[in-house]
């Protein structure tokens, strides 16, 4: 399972790289433009996604073994809200997801398969406390991720922008 978290944070930083070079195609106001999507815009759901792997992220520093890779991200403040916009710049956004998915690389290859099994205590934006396995956990990390950035290439598509494969399989090594 350790092997494939870290093929997932590396799809995760390709996929938001690729995401992200088509979408600094558009205009400012046209990344802005409320398109009805479930966070509003292009910039609403990058922003989203962010929030949640921040809140994720700070969870998962948690763990026992307090791994030095997310220092950086124990010191941040706590997002408030899952629609939260933390940059409307997208300069600055791009920028700051560039140094996130950097920090997830170095993360997932500082776990041991140990890690995996511990059971992690945390509470949701509710307040309402969950213990759930850690290496579970991750994997819905990834998938939230993976399920946020298919409604953004939509955002995309809809304005003619294709930003090419987006299958983990293209990152899976061949035998």
């Amino acid at each position: 399972m350790l092997e494939h978290l870290r093929l997932l944070s590396r799809y995760n930083q390709w996929m938001n790289d690729k995401l992200y070079n088509t979408a600094a195609q558009l205009p400012a106001d046209e990344l802005a433009r409320d398109r009805g999507a479930f966070f509003g815009s292009l910039l609403g759901t990058l922003n989203h996604i962010m929030v949640a792997d921040i809140i994720w992220l700070q969870r998962f520093s948690e763990h026992p073994m307090q791994h030095p890779a997310l220092d950086q991200i124990r010191a941040m403040p706590k997002p408030q809200a899952l629609a939260q916009t933390l940059l409307d710049d997208f300069a600055a956004l791009s920028e700051e997801r560039r140094k996130l998915d950097a920090t997830i690389i170095t993360w997932c290859e500082q776990l041991d398969t140990s890690d995996l099994n511990h059971k992690l205590a945390h509470r949701n934006m509710k307040g309402e406390a969950a213990v759930k396995n850690f290496g579970s956990l991750m994997l819905h990390f990834f998938n939230h991720q993976t399920h946020h950035r298919g409604q953004a290439t939509t955002l995309l598509s809809q304005q003619g922008l294709d930003i090419g494969v987006t299958d983990l399989l293209a990152l899976i090594a061949s035998d």
